[in-house]
């Protein structure tokens, strides 16, 4: 088997000479912010190296241990393939390259020592080379199926970008057309093939030839529908993954003071929203799409038959009576969801705080309101099926009156039914008539579910548009300026890295200010404790001073700049903060992945060794050691349970970690037992360049 080098495939040399994956991280981060993209670092298994390759592109892929005149190598993805994909060379050249070649010069690093030891004993087995490739891959893959690999970024638009790029960025574009395509084809030949049956029964002229062509136009459409269908499918699962994407985007961008009010049932009925505007609103995009299809091809087919332009006429104010009902039905179901959402906010608050109630409310209060709203509930309910129950009831009224416009037409026209000549032209002219009516029907009918559909949607789209529209807000970038004046070392002595001077803050803006006339001043290497009683502001104080919260009156400083000229984000970088236990939360996911999610990811293992130092300095190695996954262990919900204690501390590591200049500990060792206690400050005071710590007296 040859070994295949990395050099042979096309690189994108870097110009600098970079040897740390965190500054390989920050060069191509900086390059495409400068080009209008973002680059996102993953971390892959070996054994899911193939898969990632064929569907990664557009990704750049960090050839570790190759160099080129002292620089090292990158492979740019453009494109990716189920055996092939497409590369850009230096010189912005495409070439086609294999999947299995690109996997090899990505892992030549990690696999070389094990396929050094491994060819010798294959060699005396007797194997073609074709087979020895093949049983090396098989074995190497089962030996390092679960080792990392890094060096990888995928690259893709921001959320800020434009409409187009966006659907250039899902390839929404070609699969669209080609699923209006499918519906128009299958459609065309579905109308053929009984165009040619009819009229062949109706000229006297059937036999095995007109059959026989009959069925290969049916056989052909149900291949296109096919066709269509998994066009459907697939273009579904794309646009549902963006808009996933998108709402996670948008939630994270909201400010923590736009959601901390809300309740829990708030937040399960915005996740309910959520789901239904992606469902509803491909749901409503299809049948919509292929309601315009049939209602086009029934149009051009009445304006052929008996009732000619009049057939059309009816059908266009049909369609219109349509849109008026679907308006009406808009108002009423958004009458109806408000009244259920209502109720469910209510039921779940009550069902979270159900003992607090039965301890503290008055027992004949427990129901006070219930039925009120459940009776405005029910009166809403019975108004929406009203409605809905005759929008279902208009494909049908459609054929009655259509069947009604036909009879006329035939009575007022030359030669009545009285002694109307049955002439294989007349009958081919109402047969093309009821054929328009039939399609009209099946068009009235996908109208009336894509309508609902969207109805759904629309009314969804109003919890879940301010979580779409944050995904859009793009950030301010960083000055230059004020960027250098952050990487210059911290002078102890002279100006104060954190200057708060007659801080104000109201909730909401509005009643009496939690917070009045606040003054502080916070230098390195300062250790300082705030005390005071519950109610008194202190958690308030410290989200204030994190970035968490904006200050309504007053002057908040880092090293001389204010919030919106630092800008948020590397606001948090300087000050970190540990809310309060209630406030802070273990994610589902791994040990790992808790600690640092604040710091990047994927991590490097100097950073997952710094973070395994830290927590057995917190008194966490005992925890560690006990799980069999180490810091690879599942945690959270459906994962490890951690206690009180284990909690705490692990948000304490997560503050540390993330390394800023300021670190804010809000009551995070009230749940540790003294020797804990002791233990874990110890730690904090060794790696936090300066501390607040806030407490209970």
């Amino acid at each position: 088997m040859r070994d295949i080098a990395p050099a042979e495939l096309p690189p994108l040399p870097c110009p600098l000479h970079l040897a740390d994956t965190t500054v390989f991280d920050r060069w191509i981060a900086t390059m495409a912010t400068q080009i209008g993209v973002e680059a996102e670092p993953v971390q892959v298994r070996y054994g899911d190296l193939p898969a990632l390759v064929q569907g990664a592109a557009p990704a750049i892929l960090h050839l570790p241990g190759a160099i080129e005149e002292g620089a090292p190598l990158f492979l740019l993805l453009v494109k990716g393939g189920q055996r092939h994909v497409t590369l850009l060379t230096p010189t912005l050249q495409r070439r086609r390259v294999l999947v299995s070649r690109v996997c090899d010069a990505f892992s030549h690093a990690l696999v070389t020592p094990h396929r050094a030891a491994l060819l010798p004993l294959l060699g005396n087995a007797g194997l073609s080379d074709q087979q020895l490739a093949q049983a090396a891959r098989v074995i190497l893959a089962e030996q390092l199926g679960t080792q990392p690999l890094q060096g990888c970024w995928l690259l893709r638009y921001p959320p800020h970008a434009t409409g187009w790029q966006q659907i250039t960025q899902i390839g929404l574009l070609r699969p669209s057309l080609s699923l209006v395509g499918g519906y128009v084809l299958y459609l065309g030949l579905t109308l053929t093939a009984w165009w040619l049956i009819g009229r062949s029964v109706l000229m006297g002229t059937f036999n095995q030839t007109w059959l026989l062509g009959w069925g290969l136009l049916l056989l052909t459409a149900v291949v296109v529908q096919a066709w269509a269908s998994s066009t459907q499918a697939q273009l579904a699962v794309d646009v549902g993954a963006w808009v996933k994407q998108r709402l996670l985007q948008g939630t994270l961008q909201l400010e923590p003071e736009q959601i901390r009010h809300q309740g829990a049932g708030q937040f399960l009925g915005r996740i309910l929203d959520a789901e239904s505007t992606e469902t509803l609103g491909l749901a409503s995009g299809f049948w919509g799409l292929l309601a315009v299809v049939q209602l086009g091809s029934a149009a051009v087919i009445l304006s052929l038959g008996v009732g000619g332009w009049g057939h059309v006429l009816l059908l266009v104010s049909w369609f219109l009576l349509l849109l008026v009902l679907g308006w009406l039905l808009l108002r009423r179901q958004q009458r109806w969801s408000e009244a259920y959402r209502s109720l469910t906010n209510d039921l779940v608050e009550q069902m979270i705080g159900h003992r607090t109630r039965l301890a503290q409310a008055d027992a004949q209060q427990w129901h006070q309101g219930e039925d009120a709203a459940l009776a405005g509930y029910l009166k809403q309910s019975a108004r929406f099926d009203q409605l809905r129950t005759l929008m279902v009831l208009i494909p049908r009224g459609w054929m009655v009156v259509a069947l009604l416009v036909l009879f006329a037409a035939l009575l007022v026209a030359p030669g009545n039914l009285t002694g109307f000549a049955i002439t294989p032209g007349n009958l081919t002219t109402i047969a093309i008539t009821l054929g328009g009516m039939i399609l009209a029907l099946q068009a009235f009918s996908s109208c009336v579910t894509g309508l609902q559909a969207l109805i759904g949607a629309r009314i969804a789209w109003r919890q879940t548009a301010p979580l779409l529209q944050a995904a859009t807000h793009q950030p301010t970038p960083p000055n230059p300026a004020v960027r250098a004046a952050l990487e210059q070392p911290v002078v102890e002595a002279g100006q104060p890295l954190l200057l708060a001077r007659d801080l104000t803050f109201h909730y909401r803006g509005a009643g009496n200010p939690v917070l009045r006339g606040c003054n502080l001043q916070i230098r390195h290497g300062d250790r300082l404790l705030l005390e005071g009683p519950s109610g008194g502001g202190k958690s308030t104080l410290a989200a204030l001073l994190a970035g968490l919260r904006v200050p309504s009156g007053g002057l908040l400083l880092w090293r001389g700049f204010d919030g919106q000229t630092l800008g948020s984000a590397a606001w948090r970088e300087q000050v970190v903060a540990a809310p309060q236990f209630h406030e802070n939360h273990v994610l589902t996911g791994t040990l790992a992945f808790n600690l640092l999610m604040g710091r990047g990811w994927p991590p490097s293992p100097a950073d997952l060794a710094t973070a395994e130092t830290i927590c057995r300095e917190l008194g966490l190695g005992e925890l560690i050691d006990r799980m069999p996954a180490g810091l690879q262990q599942m945690v959270g919900e459906s994962g490890w349970q951690l206690s009180h204690g284990e909690r705490s501390r692990l948000y304490i590591a997560r503050a540390l970690l993330q390394q800023a200049e300021l670190l804010i500990l809000d009551e995070s060792f009230a749940s540790l037992d003294p020797a804990s206690m002791q233990q874990a400050f110890q730690c904090v005071e060794r790696h936090a360049p300066t501390l607040l710590v806030i407490a209970h007296p």
